[in-house]
């Protein structure tokens, strides 16, 4: 008999909170119904209860079919780019890009550099023409922490897997042998721009990106814009917080 009373005494409990959730929800939802009609008398229109149509999604076909000429590619990326503080040059060939990095790296008086691991970086022959400076290859050795080396490089060097003219921006994938920090932690940055991968919109780096799904993905991909900049603090517009504070955009061809 007292079980009895003990299990009918529980039902009667959980019955009774599950009356108090219903009337809290129904008052909360009162509530939110007074608010926002008090919205909308405000504004003096009714109430939208339904999702707007959206005439349109995503960008439209005009400028999915927006493109420049390589030259225009290449004048419009320039002006952007220096706009935001980076600064640009063109080289003939990889060569003339090897030297061009070689002749700032002296000025600067770089005593570390460190580059990703790519077929194109290795025949900039950075360690024959800088034998002052340290050339480490991201990942090259087990035995080196690389993001500490990264970190104290005066200068680093990666290419672009992308460039997007309209906006200034390239687009750097990370791998195991093209490291984050490479193009994040040094000083000054040099990116190497193959001409043939400098396109027009951002879309064009998206949309593959899109497609490709998830699983495609590699684990970074940063949209470089100019030399690092922020203004979080009070509004004052400070370079180099984030990232490398001098960037030089190399366009190759």
């Amino acid at each position: 008999m007292a079980d009895i009373k003990r299990q009918a005494g529980l039902a009667g409990g959980e019955a009774e909170h599950a009356a108090w959730l219903a009337e809290m929800e129904r008052a909360s939802r009162a509530k939110q119904e007074t608010f926002m009609n008090g919205i909308a008398a405000r504004l003096r229109h009714p109430r939208t209860t339904s999702k707007p149509v959206q005439p349109v999604r995503g960008a439209p076909d005009f400028w999915r079919a927006f493109d420049w000429t390589p030259e225009e590619r290449v004048e419009r990326f320039e002006a952007n780019w220096r706009s935001v503080g980076g600064h640009t040059t063109r080289a003939k060939d990889l060569a003339e890009a090897g030297r061009f990095i070689a002749e700032r790296a002296q000025e600067l008086s770089a005593r570390i550099i460190v580059r990703q691991d790519q077929a194109e970086l290795a025949k900039l022959d950075l360690e024959a023409s800088v034998p002052e400076a340290e050339v480490s290859v991201w990942n090259a050795d087990d035995d080196v922490a690389w993001k500490a080396r990264a970190a104290e490089a005066d200068i680093g060097v990666v290419i672009a897997d992308q460039a997007l003219a309209y906006t200034g921006t390239v687009v750097v994938r990370s791998a195991a042998n093209k490291g984050r920090s490479v193009s994040l932690l040094p000083t000054v940055l040099f990116i190497l721009i193959p001409v043939e991968r400098l396109g027009t919109r951002l879309g064009e780096a998206l949309i593959p990106m899109d497609e490709g799904g998830r699983e495609a993905l590699p684990a970074g991909v940063h949209f470089i814009t100019g030399p690092s900049r922020s203004s979080d603090i009070e509004n004052d517009l400070t370079i180099g917080v984030h990232g490398p504070g001098v960037v030089y955009a190399v366009i190759v061809g």
